[in-house]
């Protein structure tokens, strides 16, 4: 008998499982999964790398930045997430802007903000325009106000930064300064926790904070850290109604040394035993509110 040289016996072994239909070339299914990827990936950027693009999130600081006409590249909208009145008022301001509208799923919108707290709608922004700390005393100028002016020493929680751009925008700030190194910048975070208030208070970077301090003296400001240590109490501050630079420090290592030289004064916020310190956002918001009501007082 003639034998089949193996033939049938490759045969009886099969091709294996057969693939599904979305991973046949040439299928319906493949063809149209194809389609939907390259529609996805063209709409939905990846998580914009760092010193790239931001993302705003959330009602508040994305209707605020649009209102501010925070130059935008796309608006992204959570699919059915148009009934809120906010997110209606965003829609409008970013047709009247011409910024590009999206809407995705929730998914998606989640994947872009990195998880954040979105409330369902996310701005895709560049990068923050610093300001410098000559601009932030001209907006005092132009306000024919005395220069109250923060500045931050080590603060590293974009989270606290955001608060302590709330709480100047609410108490007559006119803008707050941070070193360029080992401190919080204007990341998508703080965008969230100033609430909006970062699209109406400049921040300032600067590559010494040091200098940057000797250079608002020489410009007739006073400068005065807060620090729990101190001996004179922030409500007997007489400093309080001139031109002022506020420096917090963080909470943990609080002023650092060159810094607290650069101070004409320290002063503390009087607290009940057993408290420690405040975070910066909460001491720069509570020594905001009494330089504001010393000044409302003399006003």
């Amino acid at each position: 008998m003639v034998g089949s040289g193996g033939k049938q016996r490759r045969a009886l072994q099969g091709r294996g499982p057969v693939p599904k239909a979305v991973e046949r070339t040439g299928h319906p299914a493949a063809r149209r999964a194809q389609s939907q990827g390259r529609a996805r990936s063209a709409a939905v950027p990846i998580r914009p790398k760092p010193g790239a693009l931001e993302v705003v999130a959330g009602r508040n600081p994305v209707l605020e930045a649009l209102r501010a006409a925070v130059p935008a590249k796309v608006l992204y909208v959570a699919a059915r997430a148009g009934g809120d009145a906010r997110i209606r008022d965003a829609l409008q301001a970013a047709a009247d802007l011409r910024v590009p509208v999206l809407e995705v799923p929730r998914q998606d919108l989640d994947r872009i903000t990195d998880g954040a707290v979105h409330q369902g709608v996310a701005l895709l922004v560049p990068p923050y325009a610093y300001a410098h700390p000559d601009d932030l005393l001209e907006v005092a100028a132009a306000e024919g106000s005395p220069p109250l002016i923060v500045a931050l020493d080590g603060v590293t929680d974009p989270r606290n930064l955001g608060a302590v751009i709330r709480s100047a925008a609410a108490f007559g700030g006119h803008g707050v300064v941070v070193p360029q190194r080992r401190s919080a910048g204007m990341t998508a975070s703080a965008w969230k926790a100033s609430a909006g208030a970062a699209a109406r208070v400049r921040v300032a970077q600067v590559t010494n904070l040091t200098r940057a301090l000797e250079e608002l003296k020489a410009a007739g400001c006073f400068v005065v850290g807060l620090d729990a240590d101190a001996g004179e109490p922030l409500p007997g501050l007489d400093l309080a109604t001139g031109p002022l630079v506020l420096v917090a420090g963080s909470e943990g290592r609080g002023l650092s040394r060159l810094v607290r030289r650069c101070c004409d004064v320290t002063t503390s916020i009087p607290m009940t035993s057993g408290t420690e310190s405040l975070n910066a956002g909460v001491a720069v918001g509570v020594a905001l509110y009494e330089v504001a009501r010393r000044r409302a007082d003399l006003g």
